[in-house]
C-alpha cells in the first residue's frame, strides 16, 4: 500500500499566498546565474511553476482520484455531481453547495468545484492519474498563473455562491 501526502491547507488570503511564495522566491535567488532576473523570469528559466499553481494542480489530482474512486468511498470525502445536464463543462460536473460559514468557502470541497467544472471532457476522462496529470498540464500550459502567482486561473467562471457568516 502506498501513502501519499498532499497539502491540507490552501491559503486564500493574498498576504498568506505572498508569504508562502516568498520562500520559493528566495530559493530561486540562490542560483547565481539567475539572481539578477525578476522572479517571474527566474521561474520561466527554471520551468518551475508557482506554489499557487502547484496547490491548484494538487487539488485537481485529488478531485480526480475521488471522482474516479481511487480511494475507499467510506473514507474519502463526497463530491456531489451536478444532476442538471448542460452543454458547458464536462460530464463529471460537480455541484457547488451553498455554505453558511465563511471558513467553509475555502475548504477543499468548495474550492475545487469551479476549477474542476472548467476542465474539458478529454482531461477529466483520463484513464489513469498519470494520464490526467499530463492532460491537465497540457491544458493549463498557457495559463498565466503557472508563473505568476498574482494572476488568476482563466476560464473558471460559473456559479459562484457567496457564503454568509
Amino acid at each position: 500500500m502506498r501513502i501519499y501526502a498532499n497539502s491540507v491547507w490552501g491559503p486564500f488570503k493574498k498576504g498568506d499566498i505572498e508569504n508562502i511564495e516568498k520562500v520559493q522566491k528566495r530559493a530561486t535567488k540562490l542560483i547565481v546565474s539567475l539572481k539578477k532576473l525578476p522572479y517571474l523570469e527566474r521561474l520561466r528559466q527554471l520551468k518551475l511553476p508557482t506554489l499557487k499553481y502547484r496547490r491548484s494542480r494538487g487539488d485537481m489530482i485529488e478531485a480526480f482520484k475521488i471522482i474516479h474512486n481511487y480511494y475507499d468511498s467510506r473514507a474519502s470525502i463526497k463530491l456531489n455531481f451536478n444532476p442538471v445536464g448542460s452543454t458547458r463543462g464536462n460530464k463529471f460536473k460537480l455541484r457547488k453547495e451553498m455554505c453558511l460559514y465563511h471558513i467553509r468557502q475555502y475548504s477543499f470541497c468548495y474550492r475545487v468545484v469551479n476549477v474542476w467544472n472548467s476542465l474539458p471532457d478529454y482531461v477529466v476522462e483520463a484513464d489513469s492519474v498519470n494520464s490526467f496529470k499530463s492532460r491537465l498540464d497540457k491544458y493549463w500550459t498557457n495559463q498565466e498563473f503557472v508563473f505568476n502567482f498574482n494572476s488568476e486561473l482563466i476560464g473558471t467562471g460559473g456559479l459562484q455562491f457567496v457564503c454568509t457568516v
